[in-house]
């Protein structure tokens, strides 16, 4: 439904009977980030991790006593649940004299340095879910196997890896580390959708009596390894990534028809959306001969700053409420669907708390709002910064020597105009360098804030000095 070539029937029929937003963003262009700002409503480079991702041993990366989406809803009667792919740090026992990585991932030397046999502590049980089932991080990462709230479902005894993707180079395989001996990585996706839609047909009846449910899904899909069940394998006629897509929009049709088979259609809410942009290692030239552009008409990918990192797929079904077959060009990041739930039950954002989460819905109702956002930050695999405010766009860019440095080193400002180039293909910082002047400013101020919602203020935690080659400001560092 948003031009690509790759049959998604079950996401589409979504987008039918309900709104696709437009300009939707990730606020960081990978995962562990992005699954913090979504839960937390507080853009991820205000929390410990200053650039890249989380390993599956890594410790609990949400603040002790911090809200998120699912403890408030839980708070307002709400049963809360997770299915997928966690991928924000738990508390494992380490092994006495044993350490794992706390901000990265961990080391091939780190990855048996954790007593299995033990419970877990500060998962996601411990920030508002009544109950989880899934992985601790991508299923390209140890440990291999599942997690139920605070214990493995199988000891991961085994030291296996996994192929990386069906039909192309079989010594590409995935971290080797602890499996279970019954755990394959074809079968995550498709025990996901069972678990999810069981979980469903179990609240239902509650669920018509007054006792809503909230259900977080994040799917280890279409991630590596991409793995697709033998059903799937070449249904696309493109390539295993295309092949996986499919399955995965199956799984999204699987919980639809039992909202719908449940008759709880009209009183739920279902939001479909990404973590981050298309990667490059997909087959991405397979998938451009046959006219999938992966990252549309955006320049980049999964990693990076420009609009192919983070510009992602966010679609709303509530029937009655929103209109079907609608589309809106608000302004959204995924830090927004906190206030955005909050707003629907009509509740009180905490005092501190969702620094970064302003309501969308007015947009999705079809209604003129005040307040909805105006101004982004967008940040990269790297730590670089992105600072949008309406359709111009300041982009902090490092170069590869600059990366390699230490902090506190210059970088680029390029300035681009979205509304005349969306592809990011001509820097005008040159030509306007009094609006870089203008929006460095005030990005400098959203960070010392340590807050962007009206009226908040947060911990800075955040502030670097570093000087731009083209504003010779004072701004935000990837550390």
């Amino acid at each position: 439904c948003y031009g690509g070539k790759i049959p998604t029937p079950n996401i589409d029929r979504l987008a039918e009977e309900g709104m696709r937003f437009t300009d939707a963003h990730s606020t960081s262009s990978v995962c562990s980030p992005t699954r913090y700002g979504l839960l937390t409503g507080r853009y991820n480079w205000r929390s410990r991790l200053k650039r890249g991702v989380l390993g599956g041993l890594s410790p609990r990366l949400i603040e002790p006593d911090r809200m998120t989406i699912a403890s408030m809803l839980k708070a307002a009667g709400y049963h809360t649940a997770c299915f997928g792919k966690w991928h924000l740090g738990m508390d494992w026992v380490v092994k006495p004299n044993a350490e794992v990585a706390e901000l990265s991932i961990e080391r091939r030397e780190q990855v048996f340095n954790v007593d299995f046999t033990k419970p877990i502590t500060n998962g996601p049980n411990a920030v508002g879910f009544g109950s989880y089932y899934g992985i601790s991080a991508s299923l390209d990462m140890v440990p291999y196997t599942f997690i139920e709230n605070d214990h493995v479902v199988s000891l991961p005894t085994e030291d296996r890896s996994f192929l990386m993707m069906h039909g192309h180079d079989p010594k590409r395989q995935t971290r080797k580390g602890p499996a279970a001996p019954d755990f394959e990585a074809e079968n995550v996706l498709p025990v996901l959708a069972k678990k999810s839609v069981a979980y469903i047909d179990g609240q239902a009846a509650e669920a018509r009596h007054g006792h809503p449910f909230f259900m977080y899904v994040p799917l280890a899909s279409p991630h590596t390894p991409i793995l697709s069940t033998p059903a799937w394998q070449g249904k696309s006629g493109i390539n295993a990534y295309a092949d996986f897509v499919m399955e995965t929009d199956w799984s999204v049709g699987q919980m639809t028809k039992a909202i719908d088979d449940a008759g709880i259609a009209d009183n739920t809410i279902v939001i479909f959306t990404a973590d981050n942009g298309h990667s490059h290692y997909t087959g991405w030239q397979q998938l451009v001969d046959a006219g999938h552009m992966p990252s549309g008409a955006y320049r980049g990918h999964k990693g990076d700053v420009w609009e192919g990192g983070h510009r992602v797929p966010l679609v709303i079904r509530w029937p009655k409420k929103i209109l079907p077959g609608s589309s809106s060009d608000q302004l959204v990041c995924l830090t927004d669907l906190f206030a955005t739930c909050a707003d629907v039950l009509g509740a009180e954002l905490p005092a501190r708390g969702a620094e970064d989460s302003l309501s969308f819905l007015p947009a999705a109702l079809g209604k003129a709002g005040t307040g909805m956002r105006t101004t982004l930050v967008n940040h990269s695999n790297f730590g670089e910064f992105a600072y949008r405010d309406q359709s111009w766009k300041l982009v902090f860019k490092m170069s590869q020597r600059t990366l390699q440095q230490s902090r506190g080193k210059p970088v680029i400002a390029e300035l681009y105009n979205l509304a005349t180039d969306i592809g990011e293909q001509h820097d005008v910082s040159k030509l306007h360098p009094e609006k870089v002047e203008q929006m460095t400013d005030a990005l400098r101020t959203l960070i010392a804030r340590g807050a962007s919602r009206p009226g908040q203020s947060g911990a800075n935690d955040t502030i670097v000095q570093f000087e731009t080659t083209q504003a010779k400001r004072w701004g935000p560092s990837r550390e």
